[in-house]
């Protein structure tokens, strides 16, 4: 800031240097001039070449191994597979059907108006049994069989 001293009766008046100021935006308009035009460069990706095969989809009822169904009804009954069991008895069925398999993969489906905590403590009782992951199903498994209950006239429905 530049000052001058006057005789008048304002004494000092301060008044403001420019030139710093020009000094600075003109420096800052060289550099953006000169970075400007390094900003426009592309930058090439190279990433892996994308193969896709055709998978042939596999009938379901011809696997040797379908999925393991656990089931759990309004009653408090437990089926896997259509195998009816107690909740005692879930987690040595469970061990002697993963001893027999590669996967630990258990799909888990209850009936809508099954009781939560019956619900809850068969999915425990399922992990005690040596289900490594339990799926929660939203739509019935094509593969599973699914279970026959009788009408009452003594058919099935």
């Amino acid at each position: 800031m530049a000052m001058t001293v006057g005789s008048g009766a304002r004494g000092v008046a301060p008044q403001m240097n420019v030139t710093p100021l020009v000094d600075i935006v003109l420096v800052l308009l060289i550099i953006f001039m000169v970075i400007t035009p390094l900003l426009a460069k592309t930058f090439w990706i190279h990433t892996p070449k994308q193969e896709r095969q055709e998978i042939e989809s596999k009938d379901p009822s011809a696997d040797p191994n379908p999925p393991l169904v656990l089931r759990v009804g309004a009653a408090g009954t437990i089926e896997v597979n259509g195998v009816t069991m107690t909740l005692a008895e879930l987690p040595e069925r469970l061990r002697r059907m993963f001893a027999a398999r590669d996967d630990h993969v258990l799909f888990f489906d209850a009936a809508d108006d099954a009781e939560y905590g019956f619900a809850v403590a068969a999915m425990d009782q399922a992990r005690a049994g040596g289900a490594v992951t339990v799926a929660a199903l939203t739509r019935p498994l094509a593969a599973a069989p699914a279970p026959q209950s009788p009408s009452r006239d003594g058919s099935s429905r």
